[in-house]
């Protein structure tokens, strides 16, 4: 019987944690950017953070670099757009 029967291995696999954790965070900024209120942005920062721990996992099992490149490279976009959303929210 496989150990997580329930889900895929591939679920598991840190390349791919990462690339699902960028596209939560490419939804969660696309979702501050027309929905610019302090909870939102919050919750795209915390899906970040996350996205962020999936990367160093990646890295340090050394998955798939390029692929670990462009989502790194992704995620470095949507944190600046998301710090410009911030500061939208904070002139107010």
């Amino acid at each position: 019987m496989a150990k997580h029967s329930e889900t895929s291995w591939k679920q598991d696999h840190p390349s791919t944690l990462l690339s699902n954790s960028v596209q939560k965070v490419n939804h969660a900024v696309t979702q501050a950017k027309s929905y610019p209120e302090e909870q939102v942005v919050e919750q795209a920062y915390n899906a970040i953070s996350h996205a962020e721990n999936a990367l160093g996992n990646a890295v340090q099992y050394n998955e798939h670099m390029d692929t670990v490149q462009q989502n790194k490279e992704q995620l470095e976009l949507m944190k600046q757009q998301l710090d410009e959303v911030q500061e939208i929210v904070e002139d107010r």
